[in-house]
């Protein structure tokens, strides 16, 4: 009994607390997402597309999410505020027609619009209904290695009129940009009253590689 009850306590016990911390840790690149930026083509409101990018503990909520408009199509853009290195992707949406049935991913492509979809996807998966945000879909990460905007196309569902989408879970590593442009703004802003200063001040601090 005694090594019955040990094993529940450090096995079970442990891994029932923690995985969904880890979880939830891991799908934590929506924090890095440049949400003003973000796009969604054909969505039946505006910004709802922005919705669906949420903390893991959120992703079977019901009050937001993302309807498509004039068919079951979806293209998200989704600027990021640094470099990813993208792991996995998670799409739920609802158990029934709607739900998106393939999706299309496209790396570095700023702006993309339909027209754009013709091309070559980095990655294409047929996906299962997923209601309750289980399944992951692994990315091969040697095309996801730098990705500084994603796309996602949503090309089809299960045959409804059109696409509902409750949650996008992105799995993957981050880094902090370093631009020169970035640091140049910042300069400007702050220096902005004495713009004959920033002359003196951005070539010794910005282009010195």
């Amino acid at each position: 009994m005694s090594g019955h009850g040990h094993g529940h306590g450090h096995s079970c016990g442990f891994e029932g607390q923690h995985e969904p911390a880890e979880r939830g840790v891991e799908f934590g690149l929506y924090q890095r997402i440049d949400l003003e930026r973000l796009q969604c083509l054909n969505e039946s409101r505006d910004g709802d597309g922005r919705l669906v990018f949420k903390p893991w503990d959120q992703r079977n909520l019901r009050d937001k999410y993302v309807e498509s408009d004039v068919d079951e199509e979806l293209l998200f853009n989704i600027p990021f505020t640094g470099s990813v290195k993208l792991k996995g992707i998670i799409i739920s949406g609802e158990n029934d027609d709607s739900h998106p049935a393939e999706i299309r991913l496209y790396k570095n492509i700023p702006q993309m619009s339909f027209d754009d979809t013709g091309r070559e996807p980095e990655q294409a998966f047929r996906l299962n209904r997923d209601p309750l945000a289980e399944l992951e879909y692994p990315t091969k990460i040697a095309r996801f290695s730098s990705v500084h905007h994603l796309s996602i196309h949503i090309s089809k569902n299960f045959g409804d009129e059109n696409t509902r989408v409750y949650y996008i879970g992105l799995r993957g590593e981050y880094s902090e940009a370093h631009r020169h442009e970035v640091t140049i703004c910042n300069y400007e802003a702050a220096a902005n009253p004495a713009d004959h200063k920033v002359e003196s001040i951005i070539p010794q601090s910005n282009f010195i590689s």
